[in-house]
């Protein structure tokens, strides 16, 4: 599929449940993981986004076996433009995911606490 997956648990923003969703990731250059809230090309952002948001500090990803915490940060910017390039290169559907709405589609990078 052009990616691997990740197993993404937040924390539900709404009701405090924990959640947890299987997300495709792309490494990055600094050991870290890319997410994209693309819900395939939806009107809106995933749910998990949100979940993110609402406690950045309860954020936890299930990598090859393994689970760690991880510290998320929303890219902007020449950041988050040089990674989508990065990402649309590795897995040319999310550029498909784009043009299917009119939000700009976050990327949001999970950086390991170990």
């Amino acid at each position: 599929m052009g990616f691997r997956a990740l197993v993404l648990t937040t924390t539900g923003a709404k009701t405090g449940a924990e959640r947890t969703t299987p997300v495709g990731y792309f490494p990055d250059e600094d050991g870290s993981w890319l997410i994209v809230a693309s819900a395939n090309g939806a009107a809106g952002n995933p749910g998990w986004y949100y979940n993110i948001g609402a406690h950045p500090d309860k954020v936890r990803a299930e990598v090859d076996g393994r689970t760690v915490a991880v510290a998320p940060q929303q890219l902007r910017g020449p950041e988050r433009e040089a990674a989508w390039k990065r990402i649309t290169a590795a897995a040319p559907r999310f550029a498909q995911y784009q043009k299917k709405t009119d939000r700009e589609l976050p990327i949001i990078r999970l950086t390991p606490q170990y």
